[in-house]
């Protein structure tokens, strides 16, 4: 745990007490006495706290009691199901999967299956256990020479320099350990990402780290030039994501190291900038070119693109744009609002995105309503992190899940909140060389691919449980919910769920008519 510099005094003066203890028992009360003393008269002449002048010493204890309050909390306040953004449970199943423990649990659920908080997934009478043993999603199909063969469970976008060195080499050795993929982030590929040899999807953000001019715009030789390499299984165009949708960043410079400015190709010192939006695309059509473009000069790799939905209009400007150019992306992930970051403003993270059942649900309608389903995967990310999600996920029309958090609690982090402070306790979310110490790649890598393996054994045993083949099988009739505290129902009697081509042929008979009508493929904005 980092200690604040504010503690350095009181520190002092426990040492100093200790040193003369030991020295002679006797002076232990003058020893105390006098830093002390030292200690109330500097908090009594200072003037940058009012609560230090008027309570000398004694106001200390609340910054003491406010930098442990995380810890108190979690470890000896909240109940296994209280603590955000992911229970004791949640973490716990994690940790029990990566480790290989037992991750079964006595004496019934703990939830009030009579309140909201409970759903259910219909089982059968006659599960089917001949159901395959795993299954894999081709991703790029009918458009790619070379298509992708996708695990259900891969890692989600986290970059390098978010995450640390150690960190990004125990996750791709662990995706190349279980056979799944690792999505680079948008700070691009680094060395540590190649050194193992694990599938990589790469994502472009609006930076083009890893493929940009000298002034920040998309270079096609540079970007040529790396997709081609065989460890590069897909590309993917960040659009926005959950925790911060529709906001930039920027990594200062003096965090830009000689490393990472090797993986973004920026100068080193030099603040990394990440626009809000992309240079170059403006409109749907645009965006849709540019995934071809991408497809092209990967050499025939899947092109696709992820986003947290924001405006359901923006969603039906890409599917018109995709209906007039016959351009299908391969794929698209949807990103929850429920998603993780290293850090992000805090009011974007509370208030700004579309949770990720309805952004799924929506895009899924969207596809299916225009007869595009069949041509493009849909990938989920937001919070999963066990079977159950997963299952949940396919439910509501996802094709395969990514996982961010969950494979770094895999890695061993403790939700200690310090991401985006460099003082991650566990190695994983820092560029401190003593703190990445303490993560050891060869061991996390194998509860990497233990927790992923253990997830989706998990996953086929709710598939048997249902009588099914596989995954997508599952439908929104087969998941239910509370409607109200004295009625149960599928989810389709909560959610609207089209038919194919149903948004095409009778947009008006949808809960998307006016999202529809408003929505052009040549611009992003609502046309009325």
């Amino acid at each position: 745990m980092h200690l604040a510099p504010r503690y350095f005094v009181p520190l002092a003066v426990v040492v100093v007490t200790a040193a003369c203890w030991l020295i002679h028992p006797l002076h232990w009360a003058l020893a105390v006495m006098v830093p002390v003393l030292l200690l109330t008269l500097w908090d009594f002449g200072q003037n940058r706290h009012a609560l230090r002048r008027n309570y000398p010493l004694i106001a200390r204890i609340r910054w003491l009691f406010e930098d442990l309050r995380p810890y108190l909390r979690t470890y000896i306040v909240e109940s296994d199901r209280e603590g955000r953004p992911f229970t004791i449970d949640e973490r716990s199943l994690v940790y029990a999967r990566a480790k290989g423990d037992i991750s079964t649990h006595p004496m019934g659920t703990e939830l009030d299956v009579y309140s909201d908080e409970y759903e259910w997934l219909g089982h059968s009478i006659a599960p089917n256990e001949e159901a395959p043993k795993s299954w894999h999603v081709r991703i790029g199909a009918d458009s790619c020479a070379k298509p992708y063969d996708s695990a259900l469970l891969n890692i989600s976008a986290m970059s390098f320099g978010s995450l640390s060195a150690n960190a990004i080499e125990a996750l791709n050795k662990g995706a190349a350990l279980g056979g799944f993929a690792h999505d680079t982030g948008e700070g691009s590929i680094s060395r540590y990402h190649r050194k193992h040899g694990g599938d990589l999807i790469w994502e472009l953000g609006s930076g083009y780290f890893g493929c940009r001019t000298r002034d920040g715009n998309f270079n096609p030789d540079l970007f040529a030039e790396q997709a081609q390499d065989d460890q590069v299984k897909m590309v993917e165009i960040k659009l926005s994501q959950g925790a911060k949708p529709g906001h930039g960043g920027m990594l200062p410079g003096a965090k830009v190291t000689p490393e990472i400015a090797e993986a973004r190709k920026v100068e080193i010192g030099e603040d990394c900038i990440s626009p809000a939006g992309h240079s170059t695309f403006s409109t749907p059509i645009e965006l849709l070119e540019w995934v071809a473009q991408l497809r092209e000069l990967s050499g025939g790799k899947p092109a696709g693109f992820k986003l947290c939905v924001g405006q359901p209009h923006e969603v039906m400007a890409i599917v018109k744009a995709m209906i007039e150019t016959d351009i299908a992306p391969d794929f698209i992930v949807v990103d929850g609002a429920e998603g993780g970051t290293g850090a992000a403003p805090q009011e974007l993270t509370d208030n700004v995105g579309m949770p990720l059942r309805e952004g799924l649900i929506l895009m899924r309608n969207a596809l299916v309503g225009a007869n595009l389903k069949h041509r493009i995967r849909v990938g989920a990310s937001g919070k999963v992190h066990s079977g159950a999600g997963m299952a949940r996920s396919f439910a509501l029309g996802a094709d395969w899940c990514n996982a961010a958090r969950a494979f770094m609690f895999s890695l061993g982090c403790v939700q200690s909140m310090k991401c985006h402070t460099g003082e991650c306790p566990t190695g994983v979310a820092t560029q401190v060389p003593w703190r990445q110490r303490g993560l050891v790649v060869d061991d996390k890598a194998e509860r990497v691919a233990r927790f992923q393996s253990e997830t989706l054994r998990a996953l086929r045993e709710i598939v048997v449980a249902m009588g099914y083949e596989s995954p997508w099988e599952l439908t929104q009739h087969d998941m239910y919910q509370r409607i109200d505290s004295a009625k149960a129902g599928p989810l389709d009697e909560v959610y609207g769920f089209l038919k194919p081509g149903q948004l095409v042929e009778d947009p008006d008979s949808t809960q998307y008519a006016h999202a529809w009508r408003v929505a052009r493929a040549d611009t992003f904005r609502r046309v009325f």
